[in-house]
């Protein structure tokens, strides 16, 4: 789980990121990167003559599902990011990029996918329809799959958090092996969901050796730290978690909040705390990655001769069943 670390870790790499905004307002800090409006200039309009016979409209496109919840936290902005450079994110490591505005806050979950635990937390962010973004452990994506992919079809963003949880500041692994738990948690989440995940990453107890970073930044894979801890591993109940992340969101104004879909009492206390942070006047910005991850074949390749799909059998009923009484 999450070890608290006063690491703070330079930029080993010089990073280039462009967040583009799908919302009109400008930031409001200073540091924050160049925001651009998403939506393309109308064209002018070009003289034509009538037809003599209309071509048929194509159909409309799908409407946005609306939400249920009239009172709903929803999501305020939608922002796209791009990985090239290996930006960092959070304020606890990283200080560079500061794109959230005051009362805007991010919501990210750590060390799943899990039974019980994650699907309650989907069915909460549904009711609220908000997004966040989920970084699970290679494994246990290997375990629950089908999990996984219902965070990908609720829209959630998914990174990953290395293959087993090692903490990559151990001095006992060697830097193969590093990279070895980050890769191969990348093949893993790709081999669980079907298709490649964003190139989002967060450390195991937020650990971040120079190296690592440095190699991340040459992967063009964007590292995630958090502006605020929840510390809910460490909770015996759900409302010390709701009381620890609205303490500090309110000091701090905004922030990337650090939660984990593996733990009981997170899930307990998101109805309240998604509650809580809606009082307040808090928006989530939802961040989305500007192209998936490009996973390294050879780890793709291990992972699949590792890990077998379920199959069913093929034999025809009667010869696997077969009645002897009656």
């Amino acid at each position: 789980m999450r070890i608290a670390t006063g690491l703070l870790v330079a930029g080993a790499v010089s990073v280039g990121v462009a967040v583009t905004a799908f919302a009109q307002s400008t930031p409001r800090s200073s540091k924050a990167p160049q925001i651009l409006a998403a939506a393309p200039q109308a064209a002018p309009a070009a003289a034509a003559p009538t037809p003599a016979a209309a071509a048929p409209l194509p159909p409309p496109a799908p409407a946005k599902a609306a939400c249920a919840n009239p009172d709903a936290l929803g999501v305020g902005r939608v922002v796209e990011i791009d990985t090239t450079g290996g930006p960092g994110f959070g304020f606890e490591h990283f200080k560079q990029l500061d794109f959230l505005r005051d009362k805007e806050v991010v919501l990210t979950f750590d060390d799943g996918p899990w039974p019980v635990n994650t699907p309650s937390v989907l069915k909460t962010l549904a009711d609220e329809c908000t997004k966040a973004i989920f970084f699970p452990i290679g494994k246990h994506a290997t375990y629950h799959p089908e999990i996984l992919k219902a965070v990908a079809a609720a829209g959630h963003s998914i990174g990953s958090h290395t293959w087993s949880h090692a903490n990559l500041n151990n001095k006992k692994l060697t830097e193969q092996q590093q990279k070895d738990e980050i890769e191969k948690g990348f093949s893993a989440v790709k081999w669980a969901l079907g298709a490649a995940p964003s190139p989002f990453f967060r450390f195991p107890a937020l650990q971040h050796p120079p190296a690592m970073v440095t190699y991340l930044g040459t992967r063009n894979i964007a590292m995630f730290s958090c502006d605020l801890d929840s510390f809910d591993f460490k909770a015996g109940k759900p409302e010390k978690i709701v009381e620890t992340v609205m303490s500090k969101v309110d000091r701090l104004g905004k922030g990337i909040i650090l939660m984990h879909d593996f733990q009981k009492h997170t899930a307990e206390a998101l109805p309240t705390l998604l509650r809580r942070l809606k009082a307040g006047g808090y928006k989530v910005v939802q961040m989305k990655a500007k192209a998936p991850v490009a996973t390294l074949a050879e780890y793709d390749d291990a992972l699949a001769k590792e890990t077998k799909l379920p199959t069913v059998s093929s034999r025809p009923l009667n010869s696997v069943v077969q009645t002897i009484s009656e």
